[in-house]
């Protein structure tokens, strides 16, 4: 019998230079996506995509992740089986200065507001 191959896992993102303003704002507009990003900017840790309380499924939830890290907003990489997922903030930072602080903090007051008094 031959042994098990091991083959890596490669995730694909985009360079952060050849991302634009328009996919990034895009990829933001949904509700749930944005709760992500809110999510890893507020957790100062790499969060696994279970981490998440998304209200979708998991299907939808993969394609919520897929569209983030296309439009760079995430890298993501693998631990064992579980997939990891990292803001790329720095990266951001510096090719769109200021916008994703602005978002989360648009993200933080729309909960802020929306939360039962």
């Amino acid at each position: 019998m031959g042994r098990a191959r091991v083959v890596a896992r490669v995730i694909v993102h985009p360079g952060v230079e050849d991302v634009s303003v328009q996919q990034v704002l895009e990829a933001l507009a949904d509700p749930a996506r944005r709760s992500v990003v809110r999510t890893l900017a507020h957790s100062g840790a790499d969060l696994s995509c279970g981490s998440f309380e998304l209200p979708v499924g998991r299907s939808t939830s993969s394609h919520h992740f897929s569209v983030l890290r296309e439009a760079g907003l995430l890298r993501q990489y693998y631990v064992g089986t579980t997939k990891m997922n990292a803001l790329r903030s720095e990266e951001l930072e510096r090719r769109f200065p200021g916008l994703l602080s602005a978002v989360v903090a648009a993200a933080d007051a729309e909960v802020r507001d929306t939360a039962p008094s």
